[in-house]
């Protein structure tokens, strides 16, 4: 296979990082539950997961190329194996914050690092949509991953049972670092010989570009809508569905399997239909789900659940929004960055890590806000209002770009 090991690097670090950006919902529930945190001061982790990400994206846009995209890799892994294990010994919500400042500015670099290349490592429109969409199909494996194992560790008659969960993860950690190390990146990336000074003014000149706003407009709202509902899953299986901290956690999974589902089968159908069809189509099918399925909440039983047999139908169906929520992502971000020259795509992925990071911060701090002023069973329906500014997002994107 052509650039195998660039290939093979991608889809590693991606699922390292996935496991570890969305493990904040469980780690929301955890600081409620083991070191007492309130709701309000749980949903800081969010903010320090993404602006970590924000400041970090804004800046190493436009440098990373210079400092070479597989060493910005591994440093990015070595500093979350320190943050792994600090979370380990440190065994507090402080080193729970630390953990998710380590991965956020990690992830910023990775992230760019990534979509940049997939530029270099494929040569038409389509065969981009396909592997931004089965890169992003393995970001939500790595999702799966975290949420169906790390329950593994709970222990009822251990309180700290669940932190060997990161010395699991250290160890992934450490084989992909090596994978990488040893792996080949058979392209030539010419990096720019302008000062840094001048990287952030190409950078910025970006901005000017009707185009830009609108796609980072998408990526700050639709973020806002994932991480929202992604980081508040498994506080609403628990506390509005009634469900065990345990099984709460593991039911929050489906979310994350239909959010592969989704990629997965985009990857497959962008071949053949336009990304605008497909990106439509799951919009407003989500929307609907909100309408359909929420008020089922309100008539849920008062009883904890604690088995599979007795879980009420909402459990299963709201998070299938995963599904039609999933194609926007990896084909508008694919559609913008597969129709500007190469050496954009860096400065351009900065942009759209910064956007996305604040919006996922936004979304996360927002529902967590207004989770016990308007009830579990109503909170959700907050994200019809981001919908609706993605929807004209995407109607006008795909009046500015041309679309093969």
């Amino acid at each position: 296979m052509k650039h195998f090991g660039i290939k093979l690097s991608l889809f590693l670090i991606y699922f390292v990082f996935a496991a570890l950006l969305n493990s904040v919902g469980i780690l929301v529930e955890r600081s409620q539950e083991v070191y007492g945190v309130l709701k309000q001061d749980a949903a800081i982790l969010e903010p320090f997961k993404d602006l970590s990400i924000a400041f970090v994206s804004f800046i190493i846009g436009s440098f990373l190329p210079k400092l070479g995209y597989k060493r910005g890799m591994l440093i990015s892994l070595a500093v979350v194996f320190i943050g792994c294990l600090g979370m380990y010994f440190g065994n507090s919500f402080w080193a729970v914050k630390i953990l998710f400042a380590c991965v956020g500015m990690s992830f910023a670099v990775v992230k760019v690092a990534v979509y940049a290349l997939i530029g270099f490592v494929t040569d038409s429109k389509k065969s981009h949509s396909q592997l931004m969409s089965l890169i992003e199909t393995v970001f939500m494996v790595g999702i799966i991953f975290m949420y169906v194992v790390f329950p593994l560790f709970f222990d009822e008659h251990d309180e700290n049972g669940w932190l060997r969960g990161y010395l699991l993860m250290a160890a992934i950690i450490a084989i992909s670092f090596f994978i990488i190390l040893f792996s080949k990146f058979d392209i030539k990336v010419e990096a720019s010989g302008n000062t840094m000074g001048e990287d952030f003014k190409a950078m910025f000149k970006l901005f000017l570009n009707p185009l830009i706003w609108t796609f980072a407009i998408f990526a700050f709202f639709y973020v806002m809508t994932e991480q929202g509902i992604m980081t508040w899953l498994p506080t609403f299986n628990k506390e509005t569905l009634n469900l065990v901290p345990k099984l709460a956690t593991q039911m929050a999974v489906i979310l994350m399997i239909s959010y592969a589902v989704g990629r997965f089968l985009t990857g497959l159908m962008v071949k053949s239909i336009k990304w605008i069809y497909i990106s439509l189509v799951g919009l407003i099918a989500a929307a609907a789900l909100v309408l359909i399925v929420l008020p089922m909440a309100k008539n849920v039983s008062v009883t904890e659940v604690s088995t599979m047999a007795d879980l009420p139908l909402v459990s299963y169906l709201f998070p299938m929004i995963g599904l039609f929520l999933a194609p926007l992502y990896p084909l508008v971000s694919s559609t913008i960055l597969s129709g500007v020259d190469k050496e954009h795509h860096s400065p351009l992925a900065g942009i759209l890590v910064f956007f996305s990071a604040i919006g996922g911060t936004s979304g996360s701090l927002i529902i967590g806000y207004m989770f016990d002023r308007f009830g579990g069973d109503n909170v959700f329906y907050l994200s019809l209002i981001p919908m609706a500014v993605i929807l004209v997002a995407i109607l006008r994107l795909n009046k500015m770009v041309k679309v093969t």
